[in-house]
């Protein structure tokens, strides 16, 4: 019996030992710098729709490496709030474009960042030109999800950009309809 119990005391110290050397070593933690985000500028431009874009860095401000996984772009903007305009979004990596809309994975290092943009395709619905749906749009929040890795279990994170009208009305150079 005593050496049972000798077995589970060196057990339960291995388990505490580890956990306090892992809680020394740190975690990654991925931080997007919102505050500091480009502009909205516009990457291209028809008569129907355009095509706009920020550039977010995110900052891994953890002790430990980290993996984003995974980014996405989903702008919020159901017909039911506005429906002359529908809006699609794409997430891709600084410098790497890729036309496939697969966002390849990526490794950032402990105070490292990475420079992730928010794509966004506004398209005028209803036989409107691109200047007509614009002048009525309304603000909207844009998602953009990341799934991010490494000490911690995977898991997914939201940064939340909001494109005013305002903001979108000026790019464009249309003035708004306010109702």
């Amino acid at each position: 019996m005593g050496i049972i119990c000798g077995l589970l005391t060196v057990a339960v110290v291995i388990v505490l030992l580890t956990a306090v050397f892992l809680k020394i070593r740190g975690e990654e933690k991925v931080v997007p710098q919102l505050e500091s985000r480009t502009p909205f500028k516009i990457e291209s431009r028809d008569e129907n729709s355009v095509t706009i874009s920020t550039t977010i860095e995110f900052r891994n401000e953890g002790k430990q490496s980290a993996m984003i996984v995974d980014a996405i772009c989903k702008p919020q903007l159901p017909f039911e709030q506005y429906d002359c305009m529908d809006v699609r979004g794409k997430a891709e990596r600084k410098g790497k474009p890729r036309e496939d809309d697969y966002f390849e994975a990526l490794v950032l290092e402990h105070q490292d960042s990475v420079y992730l943009i928010a794509k966004v395709t506004l398209t005028a619905r209803k036989n409107l030109t691109l200047e007509e749906a614009a002048r009525g749009m309304v603000d909207f929040p844009i998602e953009f999800i990341y799934r991010e890795v490494g000490r911690n279990p995977m898991h997914y994170s939201i940064a939340r950009i909001i494109l005013t009208a305002e903001e979108l009305a000026e790019l464009l150079n249309v003035k708004l309809i306010k109702e």
